[in-house]
This record gives C-alpha cells, sequence and structure tokens, in this order.
C-alpha cells in the first residue's frame, strides 16, 4: 500500500497555461479518494503527475514516503485505468491481462491461476479467449481493470473509467469497483466528473475547479457542509438556489438576512450569528437546496418567501417548482481564471530549475491583476435577476402553474457565502 502527498503542487504547460494551481493534497494508505469536478478543472493532469506522465513544475509529490518528482513511471508502482480501455486489440483477454505478469517473468501457473481468479471476480471468466473487438464497452472496462490488478500494485489510478458507459453498466461497474479495491485494500486516485461517482465510491472527495481546490472531505461532509459556494452547486443534484442578501442588524436585536423583497430574521441565540454579524451592511451569498424549501399553508409562522408558480418540472419520483419570487440570484463564484502566462519560462527552463522558478512566479497569495477587486454589484462574480426560486414539492405537487406560492424555510440548512464562494459560517466537520 502507498500514501499520495502533494505538497503545494503546480502545473504549467508550454506557453504558461497554469493547470494545477498550489495542491495541497493526501491520499491515505488503502484510501479511496475521488479527484472530482467539471471538464477541464486539471483534475486527469493530476493524476497523470502521480504516474509519472507529466512532470511536476513546482511542488512535490511523495509516494510511499519517497519523493517521487524525478521517479520514472515504472518505478512508481502504479497502474492505471483509462477511459477508453487501451487494451492490446491483437491479444485475447487472457492476454491483455496476462501481459504485466509475463513482462516481470512470473512463473506461468502463477499467472495462469492470478488471471482465472481475477476473471471470476470481474464476471469475465466467459471471455477470456475472446479479442476486445468482440466484447461490449462494459466488459472492456473489466478486462482494463483486470490487467492493472493484476500485477497487485501499491496505488490505482482511474481516469474517469466509467464516463464512455450507459447509465445502467456505470452503476453494475461502481458497485464492482468499489467492493473489488476495498477488498484488495489498495489506495485508489479516481478522476471524475459524475457527482453520483464521486458519492457513493469515496472515502473522501476532493473537489476541484480551475486547477483550484475548493474542498476535501468525506461525501457526507462535502455534500451537507461545503467549504465553498462552487462545491456546493456542484454537489447538488437540482440547481443551487444562490441569492444576493444584505446582513442587517436592526436595533442590535437580530440579524437580518435582506434580500429585498423578502427577509429572514436570525436570532442572537443561533450559533452563527455573530460570525454573519461581521458582514454587517455587506452582501453575502445565501445558498439554499431545493429540499430545504417547501409549500406551506397561509397559517404557517415561520420564515417564508411569497411568489408566484412559474412553471412544474416532473422528475418521476418527485415534483419541482420554478417560482417567481423577486430575489436577486448570483452566479457561483469561480477561482481567477489560471491562464495567465509565465513570460515563457515554463517552457523554457528544464528539471529543477524550472520548478525553483516557478516558486518566484507563483506565490502563495494570488496576485492582483489575477484577482480585481469586487464591489458590492459585482458580488458572486456578477448578479442577474432570474424569476423562479426551485423547490421541492414532492411526489405531488400542491400547487399549479399561475398560483400564488408561499415557500417555507429550513432556516438551519441556509449556507452562507462570503463573495467570493469561501464559506461564512464554518462547516461542522
Amino acid at each position: 500500500m502507498s500514501t499520495v502527498v502533494l505538497d503545494n503542487v503546480s502545473k504549467v504547460y508550454p506557453g504558461g497555461f497554469l493547470a494545477v494551481d498550489r495542491m495541497n493534497l493526501r491520499a491515505e494508505n488503502g484510501e479511496f479518494l475521488v479527484l472530482l469536478g467539471p471538464s477541464g478543472c486539471g483534475k486527469s493532469t493530476l493524476l497523470r503527475m502521480i504516474a509519472g506522465l507529466e512532470d511536476v513544475t513546482s511542488g512535490d509529490l511523495w509516494l510511499g514516503g519517497e519523493l517521487a518528482n524525478e521517479l520514472a513511471p515504472r518505478d512508481r508502482d502504479v497502474a492505471m485505468v483509462f477511459q477508453n480501455g487501451a487494451l492490446y486489440p491483437h491479444r485475447t483477454v487472457r492476454g491483455n491481462m496476462s501481459f504485466p505478469l509475463e513482462i516481470a517473468k512470473a512463473d506461468p501457473a502463477m499467472i495462469r491461476e492470478r488471471v482465472i481468479e481475477l476473471s471470476k471476480a470481474l464476471h469475465i471468466d466467459e471471455t477470456l479467449d475472446r479479442r476486445p473487438g468482440t466484447l461490449s464497452g462494459g466488459q472492456r472496462q473489466r478486462v482494463a481493470m483486470g490487467r492493472a490488478i493484476v500485477r497487485q500494485p501499491s496505488l490505482f489510478l482511474m481516469d474517469e473509467p466509467l464516463s464512455n458507459l450507459d447509465a445502467g453498466m456505470r452503476t453494475e461497474l461502481r458497485m464492482e469497483i468499489s467492493s473489488l479495491v476495498r477488498s484488495l485494500g489498495v489506495t485508489t486516485v479516481y478522476v471524475t466528473h459524475d457527482q453520483v461517482e464521486a458519492l457513493t465510491l469515496a472515502d473522501r472527495i476532493a473537489i476541484m475547479n480551475r486547477g483550484v481546490l475548493q474542498d476535501v472531505g468525506t461525501p457526507g461532509q462535502v455534500y451537507n457542509d461545503p467549504a465553498t459556494a462552487f462545491t456546493a452547486a456542484f454537489l447538488s443534484s437540482q440547481q443551487l438556489n444562490l441569492l444576493a442578501a444584505t446582513v442587517r442588524t436592526p436595533q442590535n436585536q437580530f440579524i437580518l438576512l435582506d434580500f429585498g423583497p423578502h427577509q429572514i430574521m436570525i436570532p442572537w441565540t443561533d450559533p452563527r450569528a455573530y460570525v454573519i454579524s461581521q458582514h454587517v451592511g455587506n452582501q453575502i451569498i445565501v445558498g439554499l437546496r431545493p429540499d430545504c424549501l417547501a409549500p406551506v399553508p397561509d397559517t404557517f409562522e415561520g420564515p417564508t418567501f411569497m411568489g408566484r408558480v412559474r412553471a412544474l418540472e416532473y422528475h418521476g419520483h418527485e415534483w419541482l417548482a420554478y417560482v417567481e419570487s423577486g430575489l436577486t440570484a448570483v452566479a457561483v463564484p469561480e477561482p481567477p481564471d489560471p491562464r495567465h502566462r509565465a513570460n515563457g519560462l515554463a517552457s523554457s527552463v528544464p528539471g529543477g530549475r524550472t520548478r525553483a522558478i516557478m516558486r518566484r512566479l507563483m506565490p502563495r497569495s494570488v496576485p492582483e491583476e489575477a484577482e480585481p477587486h469586487q464591489t458590492q454589484e459585482q458580488v458572486g462574480g456578477g448578479t442577474h435577476r432570474r424569476a423562479d426560486l426551485i423547490v421541492r414539492v414532492g411526489s405531488r405537487p400542491v400547487w399549479r402553474s399561475g398560483e400564488p406560492a408561499r415557500v417555507g424555510i429550513d432556516v438551519t440548512r441556509l449556507m452562507l457565502f462570503a463573495p467570493d464562494g469561501s464559506r461564512i459560517d464554518p462547516p461542522h466537520r
């Protein structure tokens, strides 16, 4: 087994494109760590650096306690599964799975035994004498996994191995991967852009955006107590309501979140009150998932938003309502665009000198030119009027389109963020 430690690791491609920005992350022995984020966020680049397929520009990469920046891929004792399987088309399933052991000159009897045993665990034992071109997509991915697992490496690296499969096959293979990897107890770093995969597979999830680590924690932690607005929005199965509100303290009696046409009162006895009060007079971002909003009767005395139902949307197991409420929606705040150039030095200076220079080029604090000052009008990277508040209304909607709507709010589940997207009320972890 092996630990993986990324210490302030950055990757700059020739031309100055910053793909991974000062990454600090650790995968423990036997842990299943998922790298999650949108396409182009740097997660596959990070995986390739761990594998040795990409050079580390700056920072240190440690594998099993050994500095691995200059270590050749063959010396890292890692096995990688790619998105497309990457099988040898001229070899049978048996030949593909046995190939790593043949290269290592293992005992032929041991190779046969291990391939048969593993093929049964992966449910491909009936395909051992077939070639990849005759297999389904799911079978090819099972063979690719078998080829990676058969030599029992200390570290598995998986780069979106299920993304080319249909939904049913993804679900089936997801369960196979989880049970098989955990039975082997091998440290695994798994890349995906699929939130369901991340939440169901991971021991911990590291969420990235534009090369920047946004959050890391168990699935329950990052979903229920996200550290950033980006994390909260990316992990929401339905669109997250992100709303602009001004913090006020009327006669110092309570905290008031002022949304314009609507207000929410937070008493001083609330554990979050003191932290929120530090933002009096300023705008913040309030995050509300659709399932913390619900239709309530006129007699309801708790905090509410009022509006009119514009549309209802059927999702099979539930309905969502889009309510015109006059609230100001906020775009998801994102880190500064990393497409800045480093004067061409990253592409022209080799080896250790590149890392030394990039440490000077990329200080720990973000340069002012990369993150201009945000005014209140620019909170969250820009605000816009949106007529719709997304409300979860259950399996039988109580509203119809065009009707007035009274929406109750579960104040305990409010998520509060600063204009840059960082969490104001500290997550409970």
